[in-house]
């Protein structure tokens, strides 16, 4: 009887370890169509996770999922989920529709919804570009360690391949790479081998990897660009030929030799890359770097006569991406930023349907700090003429760039701050999309996590999910629900992660508001994580002395400088004035709510999550500080111009607090995030510094000394 209980016993152990497997499905599609491969392989992926099998053979009793193209029902990139009793078809306009359809059911069978239960639906793109600025490592715009560290994990077919299935699950359909001088990397030129550093083998390593990209980039339904600045060339190139102007970097300044030699290079560049690179989709360059000197005719017809004639010299169709001229200093000789405006529109109007279209003018959506207000405030250089889009032009689209110079440690998600930018920027006629990136971060390797257990990611862009499903999902359909990313935290991490993205979008309102009361124009004037600006020692904290006479980007907020003096004089504020104390109250709101909302979230057994909940914590305590540094600095102010007594122990008081919630922020992120390095330490004029390590911790001195300035102030009576 005992043996036998035991066999019974063993028996029953080995089927509850056993896989127990739901009904089989078969899954029909054009095996020979790689976009159709894709979708089907993301989609069994999904299924045996939910314990289906794969049937190999048709079976009477199989559930039949088929994969197929309707194109006269479905407009490109739409798709359509129809349900039947045994049955699933999912069609797509064409074959990005097709993957996002694939992917669509299976992210409702990744969170528990069962294969009979899948609701018969339909979406359509609502912007046709929706696009990641990606810079590489190698030849970076910037010269900095931040960059360098991630060489060898860009240079990992792997790191592209999850890279890639993060963009298509995302909807993002573009990836721009950036680098300034992509040509040695990419070919060896068939009229100037000087131009290349490399050795044959290295430059068969070279290709190999791009043309990985490329391919693995269009079986995913995304378009690739390569994007230059226009008139550089390589230290090779330049010494070979004796070329005396500022044609490579760290020469940041300066004007480009433009002969003949220059000339005939990059034109035969852009040519020979196209025609080596059949699946790359196609280029960009920039009106502006080394250009100095020229006037606006001089620079387009540089341009003419080299990128887009190289382009014209494909012998195959082309896309482009033509960047707006960058700076509405850029007239010489007297022209206006509108006349600028006008000319580069008249260039681009001529070249008709030469690319195949629309071409994507890229204009960046307040300089380099996009995530701060939906407020087209400035673009880089100033204001946006309306001269690129009134009347609507017949042959190109607007793409707004999103960059991201605030964040690159802590997680973000603020879904209503994308909705709006949508809604007021995303859906006039002129638009085409968007680019999302940043031009001083790269999103490859993970040098900001502490060692000490295991974490679900491998990646740099893996920990920031949430941004990168945020904004790829809701510039593809902006009515996307919230439902649908707490989705994907309850399938990460369970139930009680749920209030998360709440969490999120009220604490990491924290960047967009410190970003709007913050004034800033190019890459390392603000770092919003760091509540730092660059000051007359380089970035540095928010000073209160700096915070006192800063201006915010909006025109209706006030400073702290002007509310004092407004509400001194019993002047009357506009209804629609935001002030440094009701900016104060709404931080402060932000971030007690977001504290709790995650009180209640055990992290302790799931260290991943134990991040997520972490950076919540940090974002909303980084409000508070900027709150009580916001009221310090209103009564501190307030006593110098002839305040009571009292003013100035309040003025104490508000910044002992704030230096107290810093010292919170540094408790959390010191045992779960190294020092690391910052490229916004890198000095004005772009000379390498490596001594650039940032973490909170070693702020925490600059910010005590607000402290011992209101202590040490004194009234002006």
């Amino acid at each position: 009887m005992m043996k036998y209980l035991l066999a019974l016993l063993s028996l029953l152990l080995w089927a509850a370890a056993s896989p127990v497997f739901a009904e089989p499905v078969r899954l029909q599609f054009d095996a020979a169509d790689p976009q159709a491969r894709y979708a089907a392989e993301r989609l069994t992926s999904a299924l045996r996770d939910s314990r289906h099998e794969i049937a190999r053979k048709c079976g009477k009793s199989d559930f039949v999922i088929t994969l197929t193209l309707d194109s006269t029902r479905l407009r490109p990139e739409a798709f359509a989920t129809t349900t039947g009793r045994r049955s699933l078809t999912i069609a797509g306009g064409d074959g990005r529709g097709l993957i996002y359809g694939a992917l669509s059911a299976a992210e409702q069978l990744r969170n528990g919804v069962g294969l009979k239960a899948l609701r018969s639906n339909t979406e359509t793109g609502a912007l046709p570009f929706r696009a990641i600025k990606f810079n590489l490592p190698w030849d970076s715009y910037r010269s900095s360690s931040a960059l360098d560290l991630h060489y060898d994990t860009v240079r990992d077919v792997k790191f592209w391949e999850s890279f890639l299935d993060m963009m298509a699950e995302n909807r993002f359909n573009a990836l721009t790479l950036w680098n300034l001088h992509p040509f040695p990397y990419m070919i060896q030129a068939k009229n100037f081998p000087e131009a290349s550093r490399f050795t044959d083998a290295e430059m068969a390593e070279w290709r190999k990897l791009y043309r990985a990209i490329f391919r693995m980039a269009k079986e995913r339904g995304i378009d690739t660009y390569v994007v230059n600045w226009n008139i550089l060339v390589s230290p090779e190139f330049a010494k070979a030929n004796g070329l005396k102007g500022n044609n490579f970097w760290p020469n940041y300044k300066g004007e480009g030799e433009t002969g003949d030699i220059v000339k005939r290079y990059t034109r035969e560049s852009v040519t020979q890359m196209l025609e080596e690179y059949p699946d790359l989709t196609g280029f960009g360059f920039t009106l502006a770097e080394q250009m100095g000197g020229m006037t606006p005719e001089q620079r387009q017809a540089w341009i003419d006569e080299t990128i887009i004639a190289g382009m014209k010299g494909a012998r195959r169709p082309t896309k482009m991406i033509f960047r707006a001229p960058l700076s509405a200093d850029l007239g010489q000789g007297g022209s206006t930023s509108v006349e600028t405006e006008r000319l580069t529109r008249k260039a681009i109007e001529k070249l008709g349907n030469t690319f195949e279209g629309p071409i994507w003018m890229e204009i960046k959506f307040n300089w380099s700090h996009a995530h701060s207000t939906p407020k087209l405030i400035k673009t880089h250089g100033g204001p946006l003429n309306d001269a690129y889009y009134n009347p609507a032009p017949p042959n190109y689209k607007i793409t707004w760039m999103i960059r991201n110079e605030d964040f690159y440690t802590l997680r973000w998600g603020v879904p209503s701050f994308i909705r709006d930018h949508l809604r007021m920027n995303g859906g006039h006629e002129y638009v085409g999309g968007y680019f999302v990136g940043s031009e001083n971060y790269i999103p490859a390797r993970d040098y900001f996590t502490v060692a000490g257990g295991p974490v679900d990611w491998s990646y740099a862009f893996e920990r920031q999910w949430l941004f990168y499903k945020l904004w790829g999902r809701l510039l593809y359909d902006p009515a996307t629900p919230d439902s649908v990313f707490e989705a994907e935290f309850v399938h990460r991490y369970g139930e009680a992660a749920r209030p998360l993205l709440k969490a999120y979008a009220a604490a990491s309102s924290t960047q967009l508001n410190f970003a709007s009361a913050t004034d800033f124009t190019w890459d390392f004037t603000i770092y919003g994580e760091g509540m730092m600006v660059l000051g007359p020692k380089g970035m540095q904290p928010m000073s209160v002395e700096q915070l006192i006479v800063q201006k915010p980007l909006p025109p209706e907020w006030l400073s702290v400088q002007d509310f004092v003096a407004k509400r001194r004089a019993g002047d009357m504020l506009p209804s629609d004035a935001i002030t440094p104390l009701m900016l104060a109250d709404r931080m402060a709101d932000d971030g007690s709510k977001a504290l709790g909302l995650v009180k209640a979230i055990d992290s302790s057994r799931n260290r991943s999550l134990m991040y997520e909940v972490a950076d919540v914590k940090i974002w909303a305590n980084l409000g508070l500080y900027y709150a009580e540094k916001l009221r310090g600095a209103v009564a501190l102010q307030t006593y110098r111009l002839g305040g009571r007594p009292e003013d100035k122990q309040a003025a104490v008081a508000h910044l002992e607090k704030s230096l107290g919630f810093w010292d919170e922020v540094v408790a959390i992120t010191r045992p779960i995030y190294a020092d690391m390095p910052l490229a916004h330490y890198n000095p004005p004029d772009n000379h390498r510094n490596d001594n650039n390590l940032f973490h909170w911790a070693l702020l925490r001195p600059a910010i005590a000394e607000d402290v011992d300035v209101a202590k040490d102030a004194r009234t002006a009576h």
